[in-house]
């Protein structure tokens, strides 16, 4: 499947009817087909259909309030017009019910990037959801506003840190073997620039595991899950970073960064996980960084922890008794 220049719209829970009601029509159906290459009116629309000027404006109404199409008014020959234009071109729909780990002796918990415990920040910084600006732009008080759960980038400028709390699942007396994290992330510049360098640390359980040095801030064209509202001349995506910390050391997307081991991170003396990402003040490179979600960017995921780990030999599951 080909998405490269595409919209996708990723959906689940509640957010599914509203669309699956809007695209149960064959007349909406090829609404979004003329619109597919073009922004047209409701006249223009209706012509093209050969419809009721009326019936044409219901539809456009039910397709803008699922998300699947915006609607600006504009001065026209006669009064206004509204311009319609189509804002997705493929949804992806995860259906009901939790994603189980078929892999035995596996771990994994997805964290919204919202849900952080704890931030330090300073101007230039914000964050935003799918649909608005959460707070201030460049107030760092707007990282504790209620909202803060749902956003889905999120930027901090030179230095700083955020922290999560991942839930600690492993089961007792288990013998960890890797520990595996990643997300879409990158460096924090003034609009965005590709030759920006940030040097980023992750944090475990305060054991510094290592620090991967991104290599700028990227924009200048929609990321593929980016909303439609958000300027493309800000930061629209980052890059997929994935570290693994094991029983040797640390690697970030399989290549060597520290000599790290899980067994230095103590995942079993705590009821969590703390995961910390941080640009230090005393870093070579303070460029900032972004943090995406699932909505926003190029990957539909928020961070993913993924915990391998075995049973001590004649303990666990169809151990004799």
């Amino acid at each position: 499947m080909k998405l490269d220049g595409g919209r996708v719209l990723v959906l689940d829970g509640e957010e599914v009817l509203p669309v699956i009601k809007a695209l149960a029509s064959e007349t909406r159906q090829a609404m979004l087909a003329l619109l597919t290459d073009q922004v047209l009116n409701v006249s223009e629309l209706a012509a093209a259909m050969n419809l009721p000027h009326s019936t044409v404006s219901f539809n456009i109404n039910q397709l803008q309030a699922a998300g699947l199409v915006s609607v600006a008014t504009e001065p026209g020959t006669r009064g206004t017009q509204k311009l319609c234009a189509k804002r997705y071109d493929e949804v992806h729909i995860r259906l009901p019910g939790a994603a189980v780990e078929k892999t035995p002796n596996v771990t994994s918990v997805a964290m919204p990037i919202g849900s952080y415990r704890f931030v330090e920040a300073k101007p230039s910084c914000g964050l935003v959801s799918e649909n608005k600006i959460i707070g201030m732009l460049d107030d760092p008080r707007s990282f504790f506003e209620p909202d803060h759960v749902h956003a889905q980038l999120i930027w901090i400028a030179e230095d700083g840190y955020i922290e999560y709390a991942f839930p600690n699942n492993l089961p007792y007396g288990v013998l960890p073997r890797t520990l595996e994290l990643s997300m879409e992330i990158c460096s924090e510049a003034p609009s965005h620039n590709p030759d920006w360098p940030s040097d980023i640390t992750l944090v475990i359980n305060d054991v510094e595991v290592g620090t991967w040095t991104s290599p700028g801030d990227y924009g200048g064209k929609p990321g593929l899950l980016t909303p439609a509202w958000w300027p493309t001349e800000r930061t629209t995506h980052g890059l997929l970073k994935q570290w693994t910390v094991t029983e040797g050391g640390t690697l970030i997307d399989g290549v060597t960064l520290s000599s790290v081991a899980i067994a230095d991170l103590r995942l079993a003396q705590s009821n969590h996980i703390k995961v910390r990402l941080a640009v230090k003040e005393d870093a070579r490179h303070r460029g900032g960084l972004n943090l995406f979600g699932r909505k926003f960017g190029n990957y539909p995921q928020d961070i993913l922890m993924r915990i391998t780990y075995d049973f001590p030999k004649g303990s666990g599951p169809g151990a004799a008794a």
